[in-house]
């Protein structure tokens, strides 16, 4: 059995009433995320955590949970964590809410043995900037047409996908994209405005396996794609641990300087 949590922030779901203070905000930007909420409501209507949930939970072998960020400790603590064998994030428009310590705290946990899966807006997340030491920034612009190209059909995570497949519809996010070489790169994507972008890639830290993969705007039914779904199930295959370390612990770097080299 493989241990998924899906880990979302829950935020433009929820309207007004998951932005603190928002009766300060001036009316235009109140409407903004009233119209914002119910299109995301209309192809996610239980919140994208629960779309990915009973996406993943579709395969007889994971046993998936989700936490969001309003959860104590955004639902990740050392007990969770200890018993989540790949971790997905789905993350937006909250990124500063998630506590420094949460994120490393995840980072730990994938440095120990934990699958790490980042899908489309959380290329900034906090989790990815302290795993993969880069900004993830990129460039982006609502609303375009994409082709999906598998670059690496002998990977994993590329099980059972064809040499391409098409988005309708969805965000355009394009290079330069603030990453560090990828062990793989899966997937590029490009866009009907010309665009191409590094959209699966993996890395390895620690013991842990990390996957990105861009498709996932939340107003668009990226997640209803059978192509993308299959990749999101072969990926959390590909991430689940091979080994799961206890508390990672070097006694040697703990001694200071003075200490180590005295006689």
């Amino acid at each position: 059995m493989i241990k998924v949590t899906v880990w979302s922030e829950h935020v433009q779901e929820r309207g007004l009433e998951a932005i603190p203070d928002y009766e300060k905000l001036p009316q235009d930007i109140q409407e903004h995320f009233q119209k914002s909420a119910k299109a995301i409501k209309e192809v996610h209507p239980n919140g994208i955590h629960n779309t990915l949930k009973d996406l993943l939970s579709e395969e007889e072998d994971f046993q998936v949970r989700t936490c969001t960020l309003e959860m104590p400790e955004c639902g990740l603590t050392e007990e969770v964590l200890e018993d989540t064998d790949v971790l997905v994030w789905w993350a937006h428009v909250a990124h500063d809410r998630v506590p420094d310590e949460i994120a490393l705290r995840v980072k730990e946990y994938v440095n120990r043995g934990m699958g790490f899966i980042a899908l489309h807006s959380a290329h900034p997340s906090k989790p990815m900037q302290y795993i993969l030491g880069t900004s993830g920034t990129l460039q982006w612009r609502e609303g375009d047409r994409a082709r999906v190209w598998c670059t690496c059909p002998t990977h994993p995570i590329a099980k059972g996908i064809p040499a391409s497949f098409e988005l309708p519809a969805e965000e355009m996010y394009g290079e330069y994209f603030d990453i560090p070489k990828p062990d793989d790169l899966v997937f590029i994507s490009w866009f009907a405005g010309g665009e191409v972008f590094r959209s699966g890639c993996t890395w390895t830290r620690g013991y842990g396996k990390i996957f990105y993969f861009q498709p996932g705007h939340e107003t668009q039914r990226s997640y209803y794609v059978p192509e993308v779904r299959q990749i999101i199930k072969n990926a959390v295959r590909w991430a689940n641990p091979v080994v799961r370390m206890p508390k990672l612990d070097c006694p040697h770097a703990q001694v200071s300087a003075e200490e180590r080299y005295a006689k």
